[in-house]
């Protein structure tokens, strides 16, 4: 398959991840459009890594996804400490650090 149809796609992924974290109020939707987006940064990652024949993209994509494992660990208990504190899950209404 053609290289340029993954990197379409990653785009693709990539624009409609950006469009919730930013449109998006619910924390539990922005967290999961961040994963998108991390997910479509590692399929460029692996089309580039296959089309130059070399294993660095792959390697990248790997370290991508160990921090988004530990990215969720630590998000979701954000997110329920959150959520446990105010009943809500609303982005507006975590302003926990505002002064």
């Amino acid at each position: 398959m053609n290289p340029e149809y993954y990197l379409i796609l990653s785009a693709a992924l990539f624009s409609i991840g950006a469009v919730g974290v930013l449109v998006r109020r619910n924390a539990i939707v922005v967290f999961m459009c961040v994963e998108l987006m991390l997910n479509a940064a590692n399929l460029s990652l692996v089309t580039f890594s296959r089309t130059t024949g070399t294993i660095d993209g792959q390697v990248m994509a790997f370290f991508v996804m160990a921090v988004a494992a530990a990215e969720v660990v630590v998000g979701l208990a954000i997110i329920m400490a959150i959520y446990r504190s105010r009943r809500s899950a609303s982005i507006d209404d975590a302003n926990l650090l505002k002064a």
